[in-house]
């Protein structure tokens, strides 16, 4: 029986609950969870904000584990092996998005808090291609927010070829923002924080900013027009978008990676004159994960993380909605110790 924490009802307390996962599957592995961020993704699915969470759920994606079990067919890991799961608990490994790398594109990916239960537990399982394995040098305790927020933020860097030459803004210095700019720096951009709070901006400076904006001050962003080559957005917000498009140069690129469900007021004539692009963003395949990690390893970038223990998590889930994180929250489990 795995123990676990789940939620019951919409924004209710998360209570202790058992299940049986069943026989390990031949290409599963079974972790014993050292450490589970817990991220808006999982607040969102607690409160069933999007409409499709079934109870009980056991959430929690961003997962530092250690290998306890293999199914008969697992080849690329042992016993012992210490690993990140994130969002994506498994592929098909058979479609096309699959075949050319793009596995988190997969349109049957298993979603590792979807329709399975997740990672606030004593262990979870995957499929052996969702794991990936950590390289000495990542700090574990932080290294779980890596696999949603760390990979969330670097994947547009890659998929849109950012160059080291390019001024790059990132709106919202928060969860997934604090690690934007530390990415953004190490990339060799230029590196501009929006934000209105001077907290904040002393902050952006101290996490790689080289610039920062106030976004109440309408002077200061009609004075960033056509500056910005990558807008990234990290906020789940309703804000002026038009006037955040008119500080990108032609080309620019307006980059949603906060998940918001809120309708954007933008016209096809905002874009037009200067050729500019909305796109949005999410995780990343498995191969970008792994070149996340060595980036991250080799720059020195990590998450800012508070930590709770696992029996603490409704404390933790509090602490989350009360917007007064920096920048991440951890679960702990305390009864499983390092070798």
């Amino acid at each position: 029986m795995i123990k676990a924490y789940a939620a019951l009802e919409p924004a209710g307390s998360l209570v202790p609950f058992e299940y049986d996962p069943g026989e390990l599957g031949s290409r599963e592995v079974e972790l014993d969870v050292l450490y589970a961020g817990i991220c808006h993704t999982d607040l969102s699915m607690i409160d069933n904000a999007w409409g499709f969470t079934q109870y009980p759920l056991v959430a929690g994606h961003e997962v530092v584990g250690r290998v306890a079990s293999l199914g008969k067919d697992v080849s690329s890991l042992k016993i012992g092996d210490i690993v990140g799961l994130g969002f994506h608990a498994g592929y098909c490994l058979e479609c096309e998005a699959c075949d050319v790398g793009d596995h988190n594109f997969c349109s049957s990916a298993k979603p590792t808090m979807f329709g399975r239960h997740g990672g606030f537990a004593d262990k979870v399982r995957a499929d052996e291609k969702s794991l990936i394995p950590i390289p000495d040098g990542i700090d574990l305790v932080a290294a779980g927010p890596l696999f949603c927020a760390g990979v969330t933020v670097f994947n547009p860097f890659i998929e849109f070829d950012i160059k080291p030459s390019d001024k790059v803004a990132v709106i919202g210095i928060g969860g997934l923002g604090h690690l934007a700019l530390q990415v953004a720096n190490a990339w060799g951009c230029e590196v501009t924080a929006f934000t209105t709070s001077e907290t904040k901006a002393m902050q952006a400076r101290s996490l790689g900013a080289h610039h920062t904006l106030n976004t109440s001050d309408p002077a200061q962003i009609a004075g960033a027009a056509g500056k910005f080559d990558l807008i990234l957005s990290t906020v789940d917000v309703p804000l002026d978008w038009r006037a955040y498009l008119r500080t990108l140069k032609p080309r620019g690129r307006l980059n949603f990676v906060g998940a918001s469900v809120i309708p954007m007021q933008i016209a096809p004539m905002d874009m037009m004159t200067n050729q500019l692009s909305v796109s949005s963003s999410s995780v990343g395949s498995p191969a970008t994960m792994r070149k996340m990690l060595e980036f991250f390893q080799r720059h020195k970038i990590k998450a800012m993380i508070e930590t709770f223990y696992f029996d603490e998590i409704n404390d933790a889930i509090d602490r989350l909605r009360s917007g007064k994180v920096y920048y991440r929250i951890v679960l702990q489990n305390r009864n499983i110790k390092l070798k």
